[in-house]
């Protein structure tokens, strides 16, 4: 299989866009981040605020409790939950450092931490029909108070107030998803200028590869990726699986060392560049190849995600792995449509994983769905694949990622209310 070359010039608009988005979306954070949102606002609220609140309310979406409840939040060594995140970031959280916001966290911030957590300031509500993604926190001492709202995105503060009066809200620029299509990603991956994205790309391999080695070679959860390398061998196959998840393992379970995200998701942004890299590794690519690879399956689990929406029922490590399956795909020299190919038939197997929480498990989810994608390109190098009408299966790859989309945003909302209702049972 070889390469086909793009001869057409692609617009340039449409370049910049995705330049912007790469930038956008691949992006440094310090534990999971959902936690790490509600960080952010509650150290920007307390930036607002000027001194340490008394009292403390946490409103946020189903999603973000989902996320929330089950990880340990970096820093603290044991600590997890939504009201950790919260008092965390109004004590010693950095609100400039964004998704690194408890990077500067010392002992005597840790130690307050504890303190008001034994006083229980800090009260959660549940927002009901409002965004997959959204956050409010507010903080009150004595009779000053302080409100930080995010929405749509980790980062992206919509509303702040102080003493019940409007302040002018940093929300993030927005680029144009609209613009995504696998066509165009396939062009920008081939044509891409190497120095507009190489410090991106190589910051991405060099932490996501560093948290990934400290998850195999310490004890961090269920130890998903140490397991898989011990019993299955240390092929390419296997420690593509294996290096994600051992990043997984150790980000779900408090290890301090910071990602790039993808999709806001460090879970998603391992999973789409360390199977890449890997593979390069195994392959010999050149170094230009590996980067255009790395520029191909970041974009197209961006694609995807767009299509879904951030936060679901619907498990993100299924996207991060259909584009790093694609990368695979063109780092052995695949074709346009084999690539495509790649992509349905991964989405035609895992597409059914649910998401039911930021946890240790994600570590299996990711090896799982990496199994899939690297089946799924072997599969389209023979012209083996899943065909239109099979299931969600369509005529042609964009209407498939539309087609699953859909399935994940409107079809698994009932799903993701009722794992909400399950995992807050007691």
């Amino acid at each position: 299989i070889h390469v086909e070359r793009v001869e057409q010039k692609m617009d340039q608009h449409v370049y910049e866009e995705y330049i912007a988005i790469l930038k956008e979306e691949l992006v440094p954070a310090l534990g999971c981040t959902e936690p790490i949102a509600i960080a952010y606002a509650a150290a920007k609220a307390r930036e607002i605020l000027g001194k340490l609140p008394e009292e403390i309310v946490v409103s946020c979406s189903g999603n973000i409790i989902k996320n929330v409840k089950a990880v340990i939040v970096p820093t603290t060594g044991d600590l997890k939950g939504i009201e950790t995140s919260a008092i965390l970031g109004a004590v010693g959280g950095n609100a400039e450092k964004k998704l690194e916001v408890l990077v500067d966290v010392t002992d005597e911030d840790l130690k307050i931490t504890r303190e008001l957590l034994k006083k229980k300031i800090c009260h959660v509500e549940l927002l009901e029909g409002v965004s997959n993604l959204q956050i409010i926190v507010e903080l009150k001492a004595g009779e000053d108070t302080a409100l930080a709202e995010i929405a749509f995105s980790h980062t992206n503060i919509v509303r702040l107030e102080k003493n019940g009066k409007e302040m002018e809200a940093d929300s993030a620029a927005s680029t144009d998803r609209t613009l995504l299509n696998l066509k165009d990603i396939y062009e920008f991956a081939q044509t891409v200028k190497i120095d507009e994205i190489k410090d991106l790309i190589d910051r991405q391999l060099a932490y996501n590869m560093s948290i990934a080695k400290e998850g195999l070679t310490k004890s961090y959860g269920a130890n998903v990726g140490a397991t898989i390398l011990k019993y299955y061998g240390d092929d390419v196959r296997n420690r593509a699986k294996a290096l994600p998840a051992a990043g997984s393992d150790a980000r779900m379970n408090g290890c301090v060392l910071p990602v790039m995200i993808n999709s806001g998701s460090g879970n998603q942004g391992m999973t789409v560049s360390l199977p890449v890299a890997v593979f390069a590794d195994y392959l010999f690519a050149d170094k230009e190849k590996e980067y255009r690879a790395l520029v191909l399956s970041n974009l197209v689990a961006i694609y995807q995600t767009n299509e879904l929406g951030k936060l679901s029922a619907y498990c993100g490590a299924v996207s991060a792995a259909t584009g790093a399956g694609a990368g695979i795909a063109y780092l052995h020299g695949a074709d346009f449509d084999t690539i495509a190919e790649t992509i349905t038939n991964t989405l035609a197997n895992v597409s059914g994983i649910v998401c039911d929480g930021a946890k240790a498990s994600c570590a299996a989810k990711i090896a799982s769905s990496v199994d899939a994608a690297i089946m799924a390109y072997y599969m389209a190098a023979e012209h083996r694949g899943f065909q239109s009408g099979e299931g969600l299966v369509k005529k042609d790859v964009e209407a498939t990622i539309k087609s699953f989309g859909r399935m994940g945003r409107e079809g698994m909302r009932s799903t993701d209310v009722e794992i909400l209702k399950i995992m807050l049972e007691p």
